[in-house]
């Protein structure tokens, strides 16, 4: 039996969530279907007011307001300025600052390296993150990427791009489970990770 097509088209479009498979977007779709008119009118202004007045920092690239010159983090004067931790996605930012471990600045990259998934280098937020280095006082840049196959892959190409530049770069240490994401670590794993960084060489495995 099939649905009727306004039914139908929101499981599709929740579908198409990650995370969400068809069981659950039925789920999702029959209850709002059954939940009441304002419920569907908070969730639809709320997803109409997420892709207008959302944006991305133009210094860091994390996400801001539209109409601010810059993130909450980049504008806070008390924040540590030598310090640049670079991370793959806005969600990592979340997660280092709930650890309360870290009081420096961040540069969110949008991404892995995946050759597999057509990814390059261009296509990050790598010459921003050079660009910043060369024309701010950092003297240490903590690569955070996640403890993946492609998370160390565009750690270890950093290493390489940035070694040139003078700065200490520096890897969050291994209490992060190999092929977890940080925005799933809790505060306590992150804190030791910050914690016992350590400083990568050309010669790291």
């Amino acid at each position: 039996m099939s649905l009727p097509k306004p039914l139908q088209d929101v499981v599709n479009a929740l579908s198409r969530l990650p995370g969400i498979g068809p069981k659950t977007a039925s789920r999702l779709a029959f209850f709002l279907w059954r939940a009441p008119q304002e419920l569907s009118e908070e969730l639809a202004n709320a997803l109409l007011a997420l892709k207008a007045e959302t944006t991305t920092c133009p210094r860091c690239f994390h996400l801001m307001a539209v109409g601010q010159a810059a993130c909450e983090i980049c504008l806070d004067a008390t924040r540590q300025r030598e310090l640049l931790c670079v991370v793959e996605e806005p969600l990592d930012v979340i997660a280092i600052e709930r650890s309360g471990a870290y009081r420096g600045l961040y540069h969110v990259l949008q991404g892995v390296l995946s050759p597999i998934e057509g990814v390059a280098p261009q296509d990050l937020r790598i010459a921003e993150l050079i660009q910043r280095i060369e024309n701010e006082a950092v003297q240490e840049v903590i690569l955070a990427t996640n403890p993946s196959l492609e998370g160390e892959a565009t750690a270890m190409y950093l290493q390489q791009r940035l070694q040139p530049l003078g700065v200490k770069v520096t890897r969050l240490a291994r209490g992060l489970p190999v092929g977890g994401d940080l925005e799933y670590a809790d505060p306590n794993t992150l804190l030791r990770a910050l914690l016992g960084r350590q400083e990568m060489s050309s010669g790291e495995e």
